[in-house]
């Protein structure tokens, strides 16, 4: 493998989302359910590169990919591109996405996801737009 981008050394060095340090584990609220997939850890930035995710998207026929999460600079924006480079409907939900610096958060949700996903939704807009089985417990 070649050299490391600069962002890729940061998270190598800081063990961004490592197993067992912040960010490694699911928030209490968002705890994975009895029989639902969870992909496995990737590299860096994309969460594509080096996981299952295409191959169980496409074994459960699923072409809608949305997108929330952290670094919006980084993670969303590849993870966005390679899914729709991979054929997938890209929605990128602006307010449920996170940058560190405000200049990050405008480049993404205002030019890189417009650019290269198929909608960019406020939360509320998104599940509004779900259909009325997908919003009931």
């Amino acid at each position: 493998m070649g050299a490391s981008a600069p962002s890729q050394e940061t998270t190598r060095k800081g063990q961004v989302s490592a197993a067992d340090t912040w960010g490694g584990e699911f928030h209490p609220d968002f705890q994975p359910r009895e029989g639902e997939l969870r992909v496995h850890e990737r590299w860096t930035a994309s969460g594509f590169a080096n996981t299952d995710l295409d191959f169980l998207l496409k074994q459960h026929h699923a072409s809608r990919f949305v997108q929330i999460g952290m670094r919006a600079n980084t993670c969303i924006d590849t993870t966005a591109r390679f899914a729709q480079e991979l054929g997938h409907h890209v929605t990128v939900v602006k307010d449920a996405i996170a940058a560190f610096r405000p200049e990050a958060m405008q480049a993404t949700s205002e030019v890189n996801a417009p650019a290269h996903v198929h909608a960019v939704l406020t939360a509320e807009e998104f599940i509004s737009a779900l259909p009325p089985a997908a919003t009931s417990s």
